[in-house]
């Protein structure tokens, strides 16, 4: 189950997985693309779904979840890619209502969708909580300064929090024999609308989620 569905470390990550066998529903705001992004997929001989949802709103992506595991059975793998764009980007003029976007969906759409998948995942011991994430989610003066520099304080801020969220609910999660990976990308990524000539191509992520899955230790990796 992805959430956040789009071109880059999205798609590369559904056909990494769908090429591993498993199921992929697709779940994002806009129908259009995510039933072109699972036709691409059908395409290559992987089973794929849509199920249109808002990322920012906790009960639409329960039930979203609820709609994915009637139509395509237990959810073994969640993987959060979902952005709340930049808005707020100073913080000391910046509304409420732009902060809550953001942490509508870095923290509370990731928690509900967690949540409501929570039995599923820890079925059989199996299941895994994958989660994107960006260089703003490191605490560090010079991260900070970029932040600043570059008016994203708001994006700094969430990804911050989500960035102590994985590793809340990895010590959370791990007596239930559920795993939690968080991918941390310190470049733009190539296909979206951040490309630069320093891009990284999304099959590297999606490398990464899957080696994350795979070896289920470290609950962190960098890619730069």
């Amino acid at each position: 189950m992805l959430v956040g569905f789009g071109p880059g470390t999205a798609t590369a990550v559904a056909e990494r997985f769908g090429r591993e066998g498993f199921s992929v529903a697709l779940i994002g705001r806009n129908e259009d693309r995510l039933l072109a992004g699972a036709s691409a997929l059908k395409a290559q001989g992987i089973n794929a779904r849509a199920f249109p949802a808002d990322a920012a709103d906790p009960a639409s992506i329960r039930a979203a979840v609820r709609s994915v595991r009637s139509q395509l059975g237990p959810i073994t793998v969640l993987h959060w890619n979902a952005y709340g764009g930049m808005e707020a980007g100073d913080l000391l003029t910046a509304d409420t209502v732009s902060l809550d976007k953001l942490f509508d969906v870095a923290v509370f759409g990731l928690l509900a969708a967690t949540a409501e998948a929570l039995p599923d995942l820890k079925r059989d011991g199996s299941g895994a909580l994958l989660i994107s994430n960006g260089s703003f989610g490191v605490v560090s003066p010079e991260m900070d300064g970029v932040a600043v520099n570059f008016h994203l304080m708001g994006l700094a801020l969430s990804s911050a929090a989500k960035h102590k969220l994985a590793g809340l609910l990895a010590e959370r999660l791990k007596g239930e024999g559920i795993y939690v990976g968080e991918v941390m990308v310190y470049r733009t990524i190539k296909g979206t609308p951040s490309t630069d000539g320093d891009s990284v191509d999304p099959s590297v992520i999606a490398d990464m989620h899957w080696q994350l899955y795979e070896s289920r230790g470290e609950t962190r990796a960098v890619v730069k």
